[in-house]
């Protein structure tokens, strides 16, 4: 491939490929309503934060992508709800007219027949070095380790830090941070926070939904807790804090 690693920002006229993955994620990945306040703004607010990486022998799409966010954070422990703090945070910036004093990683995303390539990494190194260009000293990940789907009862806390005979973590994409010179630095238990309906639940995963109870839905990293007798059912997922230096 012949590859091109650039910004929305420097190459707007490709925001119209940015969400053309076709079954990058589940679908029920769709509905976090966090997601709005910063999806909704990243062409008009968040474009340089957005690297791209495009293969000019195919430049009718985009490769992968890598979304970024500048947020405020005070604390030292990073926030337990990941994902979904980091947007909030982002957003009461963008109200009070400031940019936040960290960064972090929100999704980085290889189209489906490029995977296993090294694009990944690519897209990683991508947002990492963009971060330094702006400013950060580190980037920051609320990491959604792509084998925790298989073990959905397994804790967070104890998968995060599962690692192979050579020390490397066991999960494919925590090991590509690791390699990448990331430190894992913590678990955000309630990363992402979001309901629905049972119906629609059931459109979004095709599973009946029909018992009060844990749900094992493909893709979810834990089980959707599901209440039939009042008629919704909430996911709440868990992510790994990962640390990164941008120099």
């Amino acid at each position: 491939m012949d590859l091109e690693v650039t910004t929305l920002a420097a190459r707007p006229e490709l925001g119209e490929l940015l969400y053309d993955f076709p079954d990058a994620w589940p679908e029920f990945m769709d509905h976090d309503p966090e997601s709005l306040l910063y999806y909704n703004l990243v062409k008009t607010h968040y474009a340089e934060f957005v690297v791209l990486v495009v293969d000019r022998d195919r430049p009718e799409r985009l490769a992968a992508k890598g979304f970024t966010v500048p947020f405020t954070w005070d604390r030292d422990e990073l926030p337990d709800a990941g994902w979904d703090e980091v947007i909030r945070r982002s957003a009461y910036d963008l109200m009070l007219g400031r940019r936040g004093d960290k960064i972090s990683a929100l999704e980085a995303c290889v189209q489906k027949d490029l995977r296993g390539t090294g694009l990944s990494r690519v897209v990683l190194d991508a947002m990492r070095h963009n971060a330094g260009r702006l400013g950060f000293d580190r980037l920051l990940a609320p990491v959604r380790p792509s084998g925790k789907a298989e073990l959905p009862d397994v804790p967070m806390a104890d998968y995060a830090y599962r690692v192979r005979e050579d020390g490397l973590p066991v999960d494919p994409w925590l090991r590509v941070h690791v390699r990448a010179g990331g430190r894992i630095v913590g678990v955000a238990p309630r990363s992402m926070t979001f309901g629905g309906s049972l119906a629609e639940w059931r459109e979004w995963t095709g599973l009946p939904f029909d018992r009060t109870g844990p749900v094992r839905v493909p893709g979810a990293l834990t089980p959707v807790l599901c209440e039939v007798e009042h008629g919704h059912a909430v996911y709440v997922e868990p992510n790994v804090w990962v640390e990164h230096t941008t120099a």
